[in-house]
This record gives structure tokens, C-alpha cells and sequence, in this order.
């Protein structure tokens, strides 16, 4: 397990933004993320939990919230926690417990979890295959999702089942030396100001 780190939440915030804009966006990994990031619809929340019990506590939190909130206010949410599952495999083994949260919630069919670590590596690639880079962002995250939004996206992208496909051929082409480009990277320890979390922007 990683030493806990003093990073700032305005600094970890910074490098999110920088990969949504840069690899989520600016490579159309996703084509759904443009709207709502223009929008303002991403709430960027920064776990403090150094703890798995903390961060599903935490989980349960912004599970309700983005429950409570209307769409149009905060269309998905981005829980990032960089002090807490650091090591990709033990992140793997807390999934099912994520799962497990939004089930006893209630929120099947209404919320969904998508994930996303720094060392992501699918169960059939090597660590340095560059298809990897599809679910890699600067921290571990918990990305909540409503399944209506990605609903309606799906309907209005027609070829919603080949972006999959496409991802991998792109960052295949883009190779190690082109991600590298992206500067995409944790904040250095210490960087910006404290703060725990940002509305959605």
C-alpha cells in the first residue's frame, strides 16, 4: 500500500480536469462528455477516506446526492480518492463492495459505476499495452453515472457499441509517446491550496 500523500484537493481537481479535457474529450473517448462538461454538470468531489470503510461511507453520500439532484444541476459525479485503493489489484477486490452500496441503496436501474485507476490494466493485456490507457486517469475513481443520461446518449449516438473498439485503436496509434504528450499525471505532492470539493463546473 502507497504512503498517504499531501496533495490538495484543488490540485488533484486540476489534474482531472486536464484529463477529462485531454483524453476524455480531447480524444473522444467518450462522446457523451463534451455536453455536459461544457455544462457544468460533472461534480468533482475529493475523497479525504484513507480507509475502504470511509470511502464506501462516502460512496453511500454521493450515491444519495446525485439521487437527490436534478439532472440539470449534476448530471454525474467523479469521486476521486487518491489517499485510499492506490494498488490497482486491491481497487479490483473493492468493487464488488461499491456495487454492493448502490444495490442496498435502491439505485439499480437509476445509477450506475464506472471506474477508473492510474494503473488500470484489462484482464487480458499486458500492463504496458496502450489499450489500457481507456480506463487509466491521473487517480483511483469512482465515476457515477445516471442511467438515464446514458440513455438518452446512446440513443442519439448511433454507434454507441463500436466506441469501445475505436478507443483501443486510438490510443493503440497514439502509443506510450503520444499519452506521455498529454502531460495526464498526478498533482506533484504539496501543489495548490485546501480544498475538499468543487460544485460541479
Amino acid at each position: 500500500m502507497s504512503e498517504p500523500q499531501n496533495i490538495s484537493s484543488a490540485a488533484v481537481i486540476a489534474a482531472m480536469r486536464h484529463w477529462v479535457e485531454r483524453a476524455v474529450i480531447g480524444l473522444n473517448l467518450c462522446p457523451f462528455a463534451k455536453a455536459v462538461h461544457l455544462k457544468g454538470q460533472i461534480r468533482y468531489v475529493v475523497s479525504e477516506a484513507r480507509t475502504q470503510d470511509a470511502l464506501l461511507a462516502e460512496l453511500k453520500t454521493e450515491l444519495q446526492f446525485l439521487h437527490a439532484t436534478p439532472a440539470e444541476q449534476t448530471d454525474n459525479t467523479l469521486l476521486i480518492h487518491p489517499q485510499v485503493l492506490t494498488e490497482f489489484t486491491e481497487f479490483k477486490t473493492f468493487l464488488p463492495r461499491a456495487d454492493a452500496a448502490l444495490r442496498r441503496a435502491g439505485l439499480i436501474g437509476e445509477i450506475q459505476i464506472a471506474n477508473f485507476h492510474p494503473q488500470y490494466q484489462f484482464a487480458d493485456s499486458e500492463p504496458d499495452d496502450p489499450a489500457n490507457y481507456t480506463n487509466r486517469a491521473p487517480y483511483p475513481t469512482l465515476h457515477l453515472l445516471r442511467e438515464a443520461s446514458l440513455d438518452r446518449a446512446v440513443q442519439a449516438f448511433p454507434d454507441a457499441a463500436l466506441i469501445y473498439e475505436r478507443n483501443i485503436a486510438t490510443l493503440t496509434a497514439l502509443g506510450h509517446a503520444g499519452w506521455e504528450k498529454l502531460q495526464i499525471k498526478p498533482a506533484a505532492p504539496g501543489a495548490g491550496t485546501e480544498r475538499k470539493a468543487s460544485p460541479p463546473v
